[in-house]
C-alpha cells in the first residue's frame, strides 16, 4: 500500500512538471511569434480633431511604448498617424479598406479594428485600451 502511494504522488509530481513545462513552452512560442511578425499599428483620423481623437492616438503611441520599447526600437512594431483627407494617404486607406476614423492593427496581413474600443475608452479608461491594444497583439 506504502509503494502505491509513493507512485501516486510520484505520478502526481510528473504531471505538475509536464504541465509547468508545456505551459512555459507555449509563453516561449508566443514571444517567438510577436518578434518574428511585423505589427503595423495604424491609426487614421480627419485634419479637425476632438480631444478624444486626440487622446486616442497619445494612448496608442503610449501602450506601445509601454509594452514594445524594444520592437518598436527595431521597426518589428510601427506606429502610424495619419490624417485620412490628406491625398498622400489616400491610397493606403483605400488599400486597409478605411473610409473614416479607425484605429487598426494588421499583424501578418491580418487586421484587427480597434475604433470602437479606442473611442470608448482612451479617455475614460486609458488603461483598458493598453490593455486591449496588448492582448490584440499577442492574440492576432
Amino acid at each position: 500500500m506504502k509503494s502505491f502511494q509513493i507512485s501516486l504522488v510520484g505520478l502526481f509530481f510528473m504531471t505538475l512538471l509536464f504541465s509547468v513545462q508545456a505551459q512555459d513552452e507555449q509563453q516561449v512560442k508566443e514571444k517567438q511569434k510577436i518578434s518574428n511578425s511585423t505589427v503595423e499599428v495604424y491609426y487614421f483620423h480627419n485634419t479637425r480633431r476632438c480631444a478624444t481623437c486626440q487622446a486616442v492616438e497619445d494612448v496608442t503611441k503610449s501602450a506601445l511604448e509601454e509594452y514594445y520599447p524594444e520592437q518598436m526600437k527595431s521597426g518589428t512594431v510601427t506606429f502610424q498617424s495619419m490624417n485620412i483627407e490628406d491625398d498622400t494617404n489616400k491610397s493606403i486607406a483605400r488599400e486597409l479598406h478605411v473610409s473614416g476614423q479607425t484605429l487598426l492593427i494588421v499583424i501578418d496581413g491580418k487586421k484587427k479594428d480597434l475604433t470602437n474600443d479606442a473611442f470608448m475608452y482612451a479617455r475614460t479608461n486609458p488603461d483598458k485600451l493598453k490593455e486591449k491594444i496588448k492582448k490584440t497583439i499577442g492574440t492576432i
